[in-house]
């Protein structure tokens, strides 16, 4: 029998085959729980449940967010399109029809 070591975060119970990535997870959700705090304490009318939406949205995107703050906004534009794209690839025909 073998063993296999895997690493579990504590934030949402997310499995990885290897500790950097885990890291990078944990650190991934972190920086989107303190987002939703951020959005939560200054935006009036907002759901817990958008502002945790948005608070992972902007997390799983911070690299091009950080580009666009550096002085590349269309790099928001750029990366939203191709995100688009791949998520219409993924859907089946039978789904489109509906």
């Amino acid at each position: 029998m073998a063993v296999v070591a895997v690493w579990k975060c504590d934030r949402d119970g997310a499995m990885f085959d290897n500790k950097k990535d885990a890291e990078e997870h944990d650190k991934m959700l972190e920086l989107a729980a303190n987002i939703t705090a951020l959005i939560e304490r200054h935006v009036a009318g907002v759901s817990e449940e958008a502002s945790e939406e948005i608070g992972l949205m902007l997390a799983k995107r911070r690299e091009v967010l950080a580009r666009a703050c550096k002085g590349k906004p269309e790099d928001l534009l750029t990366e939203d399109e191709e995100f688009t794209a791949t998520q219409s690839e993924n859907v089946t025909p039978l789904a489109a029809n509906l």
